[in-house]
């Protein structure tokens, strides 16, 4: 039988990657958010510019679950390459839509999915004469035909391409005239699907919005006024995104002079410098990079780090290593990021969940840079940074003060309050700074890459740099509860079985927690936000006899970090992985919870 469905089906789009796809794509998944029912919407895509396959997955969801489901109920199937597997992944019971223009074997189709023929390339050849017409508006009438088999308010998509054409006539006209050509065709000669989207009031006053712009709108209210990036997939949006939030908020409305710097520099290497000294002047600064810029950052993190001059990053993770998979996401680099440096080197990473959680954390991430005067990362990945999420609105309290650490001023050295740059006062591990020319005599030092005493003066002696490297530790057990805490989900019943998780996986840990539930499995959850690691989290493993981990990379690396972090026995934490490139799924993750269960095994397994 046919699935039937009320607001509550996956479709996925298989196109070419330059066939301009995406734009009209993502027009299906607004037009369905505008008429009240939320979506989440995924754009799969590959590293070149033109020519391999690209899919876009929409999952409409009155129920509100923003992650993955798993599956495909209606194909979009617009690759001839990827023909047999996009068929593959239908739902028995599915729908496959195609261009229906050449005439298939049957032995392209199968059995248990509904066919749906539309003759896409005839009607474009009729209608149009340049081939780069026909390749554009091909999409805009297989979303028209869409919109009359699924029951989607034409006017809603019409309103949509007027604003996205405003103030060019001809070409809303075009696309309206497209739009109407695929769902007249439906209307005259094809009947509507038992999918069917009707209006509802589900998505309230959410917005649909990237990561990285949120994130770089969080660096505005931050106070950041310095960023310093080379260009990487897929972290070049965020600063993009904060140039433009900028040019917007922090230009003088009378002068039209810039209150920021934003450099673009000659690689890596060179941005996190800016940043360093940027931080080091008393800037508030950042860059934005993936994986492997980190890798090429780490000497000056690792000055950053004991030099003890406030910076942050944002790593937008990808697959890697090398270049890897530079346009499909992972959570793969935790554990780069956490002691990234050479020697003895630890950085809080802050574990954001949604766009809403980037913007959060986007600002906080400066308050603590400046309060730890470290490095301060925050770790998207392409999911989250680069796909749109619907999120709560931002949130921002105009009396927030922004905490800019233990800095000495005029008054108090001219006071004669006793100053040595590395000098230890306050039992938190923190010692106090100045800005540059903060007093003409006093307050001044020499910052620099080598061992030194507490005030600042160079020293090879073993106790003294055991002395600051200790204090360095201190300090890092300060970072513990300055960092976010997790959050925490109790099961509806008693467990001793847990889970504990973090970022882009949360929305598809939360809906295979239901399932998990339905089927009789009941688990506690913790959704770790920040690292260092809070003592709840470890009291939770503690609590527990088997706690599975969840994440996005290959080697388990939230799963290291807490091994070596909480000295924990590793038998206690079995891993549940994901690392395909594609955002992890809420079916992927219960089938593998259920599994692993049932067979009791008490060492780690993995699953792709």
């Amino acid at each position: 039988m046919p699935l039937e469905a009320l607001n509550d089906f996956v479709v996925k789009f298989a196109n070419v990657n330059g066939s301009g796809s995406a734009s009209a794509n993502g027009m299906f998944a607004k037009a369905i958010l505008r008429m009240g029912v939320p979506v989440a919407a995924r754009n799969i895509f590959p590293s070149n510019i033109q020519g391999l396959p690209t899919w876009f997955e929409v999952r409409v969801t009155e129920a509100g679950h923003l992650g993955r489901r798993g599956g495909v109920d209606l194909m979009v199937a617009m690759n001839p390459q990827t023909w047999d597997r996009d068929v593959a992944e239908i739902e028995p019971g599915g729908y496959l839509f195609y261009d229906s223009t050449k005439p298939l074997p049957p032995s392209k189709f199968r059995d248990d999915v509904t066919v749906v023929g539309v003759p896409l390339t005839a009607m474009c050849n009729a209608a149009y004469q340049l081939p780069r017409e026909r390749q554009l508006f091909k999409n805009i009438i297989y979303v028209g035909a869409l919109a009359a088999l699924l029951d989607i308010e034409i006017w809603v998509i019409e309103q949509l391409l007027a604003e996205q054409f405003a103030g060019k006539d001809r070409l809303i006209a075009a696309n309206v005239a497209a739009l109407h050509m695929g769902r007249d065709y439906v209307q005259e000669n094809l009947q509507p699907l038992r999918l069917k989207v009707r209006r509802a009031d589900k998505v309230g006053d959410r917005i649909f919005v990237e990561g990285n712009s949120a994130a770089a709108l969080g660096a505005v209210y931050g106070g950041a006024t310095v960023c310093a990036w080379y260009p990487i997939t897929p972290s070049t949006s965020l600063a993009e995104a904060f140039t433009g939030y900028c040019e917007d908020l922090r230009t003088d409305p009378e002068t039209g002079k810039a209150r920021y710097a934003i450099v673009q520099a000659e690689d890596e290497i060179a941005s996190i410098g800016v940043v360093v000294g940027a931080g080091w002047n008393g800037a508030r600064a950042f860059t934005a990079t993936s994986g492997p810029g980190v890798s090429l950052m780490t000497e000056f993190i690792g000055l950053s780090y004991f030099a003890e001059i406030p910076a942050v990053i944002f790593d937008v993770q990808r697959g890697g290593p090398s270049t890897g998979m530079p346009t499909r996401t992972q959570q793969a680099d935790l554990l780069a990021a956490a002691y990234a440096g050479h020697g003895d080197t630890k950085h809080p990473l802050l574990l954001p969940a949604d766009p809403g959680e980037c913007f959060e954390m986007g600002a906080l991430a400066f308050d603590l840079a400046d309060r730890l005067q470290t490095t301060v990362f925050v770790m998207l990945d392409l999911d989250i940074g680069m796909n749109e999420w619907l999120t709560k609105p931002f949130e921002w309290d105009d009396n927030r003060k922004l905490d800019r650490g233990k800095v000495l001023g005029y008054d108090e050295l001219e006071a004669g309050v006793e100053f040595g740059r590395y000098l230890e006062v306050d039992g938190d591990g923190i010692a106090y700074r100045t800005y540059p020319g903060a007093h003409p005599t006093k307050g001044g030092y020499f910052t620099r890459g080598t061992s030194r005493n507490p005030y600042a003066r160079y020293s090879e002696e073993g106790s003294v740099y055991v002395g600051n490297m200790e204090r360095l530790l201190r300090k890092f057990d300060t970072a513990r509860r300055l960092v976010p805490a997790p959050i925490r989900r109790e099961a509806q019943r008693q467990t001793r079985e847990g889970v504990i998780y973090f970022g882009s996986s949360s929305p598809a840990m939360h809906e295979a927690l239901e399932t998990l539930e339905h089927s009789g499995l009941h688990l506690n959850a913790l959704r770790v936000r920040g690292f260092p690691f809070a003592d709840e989290i470890f009291a939770f493993i503690a609590a527990h006899d088997r706690v599975f981990v969840v994440e996005q990379n290959r080697d388990a690396q939230l799963r290291t970090l807490l091994i070596n972090e909480g000295d924990i026995d590793p038998s206690r934490l079995t891993a549940v992985l994901h690392y395909d490139g594609t955002p992890i799924t809420a079916r992927f993750i219960a089938d593998t919870v259920q599994r692993l269960m049932s067979e009791r095994k008490p060492m780690p397994e993995a699953a792709e």
